[in-house]
């Protein structure tokens, strides 16, 4: 069945990468109908540099960046901050973080500029297609849904470099580094190509965020963290903006070589995948938090925020940011942080970082009660005997072994 005239006009979350840039060109072809290339700036940095005139040259009617690192810093890293949320013990969000801020803001432009669909670039095998499309369908269902890596008859990435280059489509791609990479202010991922043999150690030469640990300062660097209610405000007593702080933090803790992940995840789709990740500001963040947590957090509380915190990395990771449970999830997590407000103090090293000290105004931490000395009054030492004999009264029992 031919698609020609299916759509008119097609609202493309454009990266300028091998694959847009690829489909850009076969949407036109394929449904005869007009691009609007869309690009949401999360923190790509030189990979915007000349995305315009690209997009334009491939035959998009327009171009439409959003800059959105503040928003993608402040609405979405940090509620996943403060929620502890990591995926797996390991992954800390950074892609699935920055697919629904890019969807909201897709599907804002769709509709401004008059276009009846939508398109992405994610392939069939990943998380990304199920993010992109469980927003628009959360945001905006009225709009058609085009996924060409689900259509088309390209097969693979080589595929795509050569109908780029029979078209004549500018790539950055190449044969000798074929694997996949996505930059935003929260991380840098790698994976695909030489990537997929798990046993093969990744290449020095491809990171970008962190130094090598061998390379790095010889002295370490100590930074204080400051925290309000769960959200990180200030590095060094200096209040910063979340994308400001965030840059910075990255610059700090990669410096360090702070933040590498090597792992193979669990797709949604049900593969399993061999990502590689640079996250060092966040890695810094989420370490800060905890430790602010530790002395701000009554023990249950706590445990409960512990309990959840899988759950909403999971959430995340499925691209369910739009749902009725996140939206329960994360005002649950937020009545927990409330009181999380104070100050970490992080060591970073050769790739490592440590936790120096930790205070807070609302402190729950008690010198007086945690000591080994005396303690006067407050805390009478031979009333933990009963509490003892009480919680061991069901362990001595008939079926206690």
């Amino acid at each position: 069945m031919s698609r020609r005239g299916s759509v008119k006009r097609v609202c493309l979350a454009y990266s300028g990468g091998l694959d847009t840039s690829v489909i850009l060109r076969w949407l036109i072809e394929e449904y005869d109908c007009e691009v609007v290339a869309y690009c949401a700036d999360v923190g790509q940095e030189e990979e915007l540099r000349g995305l315009p005139e690209r997009a334009k040259s491939s035959g998009a009617v327009d171009c439409v960046i959003r800059d959105l690192r503040e928003e993608f810093t402040r609405d979405y890293v940090y509620p996943a901050i403060r929620a502890g949320a990591v995926y797996e013990g390991s992954y800390l969000l950074g892609t699935a973080l920055a697919r629904p801020v890019i969807a909201k803001h897709q599907v804002a432009v769709a509709r401004e500029t008059g276009c009846d669909a939508v398109a992405h670039g994610a392939t069939g095998k990943g998380n990304d297609q199920v993010r992109f499309e469980l927003a628009y369908r959360a945001l905006a269902p009225e709009l058609t849904v085009i996924a060409p890596w689900r259509d088309w008859d390209l097969r693979s990435r080589t595929d795509c470099m050569a109908y780029a280059q029979k078209h004549g489509i500018e790539i950055t791609s190449t044969v000798e580094k074929p694997y996949s990479t996505d930059r935003n202010l929260m991380h840098m991922s790698f994976e695909g190509g030489i990537l997929e043999d798990p046993w093969r150690a990744p290449d020095e030469s491809m990171f970008v965020m962190t130094a090598s640990p061998e390379e790095t300062p010889d002295a370490p660097s100590e930074v204080v963290v400051g925290l309000e209610s769960g959200t990180p405000v200030s590095l060094d007593d200096e209040a910063l903006g979340p994308a400001a702080l965030l840059t910075r933090a990255n610059r700090l803790a990669g410096a360090h070589g702070i933040g590498r992940v090597d792992m193979v995840e669990n797709r949604m789709v049900g593969l399993k995948c061999r990502g590689v990740y640079e996250t060092p500001g966040g890695t810094l963040l989420h370490a800060a938090h905890r430790a602010v947590e530790s002395i701000t957090l009554d023990r249950e509380v706590m445990h409960e925020r512990d309990r959840l915190a899988p759950r909403v990395a999971e959430v995340i990771y499925n691209g369910l940011w739009f749902s009725p449970e996140m939206g329960m999830l994360r005002a649950t997590v937020d009545a927990s942080q409330r009181n999380v407000t104070g100050e970490a103090r992080v060591r970073l090293y050769k790739g490592g970082l440590q936790i120096t000290g930790r205070r807070s105004p609302v402190s729950l931490y008690s010198e007086s009660l945690a000591t080994f000395e005396d303690g006067g009054d407050a805390y009478d030492q031979s009333d933990a005997s009963g509490f003892i004999r009480i919680q061991g009264l069901r362990l001595g029992g008939p079926g206690s072994d």
